[in-house]
Formats: structure tokens, sequence, C-alpha cells
């Protein structure tokens, strides 16, 4: 297919995924280099190799798998002409990722009750990484919460139809796109010690 034919919007629409599609993959680039790091970082003497994920966590695993099928039915409701419903699961999907987002700081808290803290004497360098992946989803996943809130917006005002979703693509894109990276993360911590 050319990418040069089609008309305006067409082709507006096309480099808008497309730029989601780079951003995206840079993403990824990010997070395997943290992921790598925290691979080679491994082999340092005072690394903890005992450490235990938080229950937050866990939980905030659940949330955020069951905040991708609410989109993922919102997109469904909306290609159907389902208003109402569309509405509630978007709504739904934003409360999810709030719920989310409060769990992934109650496991902050867990690290810190027992006796990590993410600079200081009491900071450890193993959990120092646990923090700063977990830190960096979770701003990705506000970018992906504020992207929600616009799309519940111009949802609201009517913007949006069965032919007509782009931005309702484009942050169903990136919502899916932030719970799968949690879920390879949350693996990647759960399993590499």
């Amino acid at each position: 297919m050319d990418l040069t034919q089609g008309t305006l919007e067409e082709k507006t629409i096309r480099a808008k995924k497309i730029m989601l599609w780079f951003g995206i993959i840079s993403l990824i680039m990010t997070f395997a280099g943290w992921t790598s790091a925290f691979i080679v970082s491994s082999s340092r003497p005072d690394w903890l190799s005992d450490f235990v994920i938080p229950n937050a966590f866990i939980a905030s695993t659940i949330l955020i798998l069951i905040s991708s099928v609410t989109i993922f039915f919102a997109k469904k409701a909306l290609v159907k002409g389902n208003r109402g419903a569309t509405t509630g699961l978007l709504l739904l999907t934003f409360a999810l990722g709030i719920a989310f987002v409060y769990n992934q700081f109650a496991g902050f808290k867990e690290i810190i009750d027992a006796g990590y803290n993410f600079t200081g004497p009491t900071s450890n360098i193993t959990m120092s990484y646990v923090y700063v992946i977990a830190l960096m989803h979770i701003l990705h996943v506000v970018v992906g919460l504020i992207c929600l809130l616009v799309v519940i917006y111009n949802h609201l005002r009517g913007k949006y139809n069965a032919n007509k979703m782009l931005g309702f693509e484009l942050a169903s894109t990136f919502w899916h796109f932030v719970d799968v990276l949690w879920i390879y993360l949350f693996l990647f911590l759960y399993f590499f010690r």
C-alpha cells in the first residue's frame, strides 16, 4: 500500500497511527534498557535475590488486566452505537486505572515497610531499580489516564461513532500497550531475581 495515496484525512489518520507506534517502540526500547540494566546489576554483591514482590503489585496487575477488557468492550459498544455502554465502560476503565496507580503506591509502602527506601541509608540497588521501573510505568499510565479523560470528554460531546473514532483508537492502543508493558514488568520482576 502506498502511504502517499488517499485523501488528506486518510493521510492524517495514517500519520497519527504511525507516530503512536514510533512512540510505543521507543518506550519498549527504554523499558528494555532498564530491565537489561536490572539483569546486569544483579551480579553485584549487594543485590537482593530474595526480595518479594508487594501484594499490591499483584492486585494492580489484576486491575490493569480488567481495564484492558473494559476498554476493549467500550470500543465494541461504540461500534454498535451503544453510547451508554461506551460511556460506562470508559468510566470503568478510568476508575480501574486510578485504582492501579493507587495500588502501585500501596506497593511502594509495602517496600518501605520491609525496610527499603528509594535513596538513603535504607536503600538498596535492587529496590531502587524496582522503584524506578514502577514509577516510570506509573508515569505512562497517568498519560494514558489523561488520554482517557480526553476520549471520555469527546465521547460525551458526540465526537465518535462507528466510522469516526481515531482518538478513541489511539487512546485504546496506548492503554493496551501500558497494560501489556506492566504485565511484562511484573512477570520480569516476579521471576527474575
